[in-house]
């Protein structure tokens, strides 16, 4: 295994994390754990279209909605596709699920990230869109 291409792998494994601890921050309504995941300057888009610009902002309204979510937290996201635009630089596409008894309804989130000079990657700009039937 070549390092470039080892250090790809490890980019695109630290990615898939963060998406999971974005499922699991969700499915336990911990707005401390989602915030942790933000660049200071990132830029979050929701699925009703609300801009949120800066981390002070997306923390007000996270504090705000996500404890008090009415859905009972069967959420699932997977990482479907990671474009990476540069090194430290990735679109990835993701693929999200909300799970009620009778219901379905799936979102199409994209997560541009960051890597940080840490190696830590975090969410910089992102679109939550939700998906509509046919």
């Amino acid at each position: 295994m070549t390092t470039e291409f080892a250090a790809h792998a490890a980019d695109i494994e630290a990615i898939e994390q963060v998406v999971a601890t974005v499922e699991h921050s969700q499915q336990q309504k911990d707005p401390d754990e989602f915030l942790a995941l933000f660049h200071p300057d990132a830029v979050w888009t929701t699925g009703g279209g609300k801009v949120l610009i800066g981390l002070d902002a997306i923390s007000e309204f996270t504090r705000e909605v996500l404890p008090a979510a009415d859905w009972d937290g069967k959420v699932t996201y997977e990482v479907v596709h990671v474009l990476f635009i540069r090194p430290d630089v990735a679109a990835v596409k993701v693929r999200q699920l909300y799970l009620t008894p009778g219901d379905e309804s799936e979102g199409a989130p994209l997560y541009v990230m960051s890597k940080r000079d840490d190696g830590r990657w975090l969410l910089t700009a992102c679109q939550n869109t939700g998906v509509v039937g046919d």
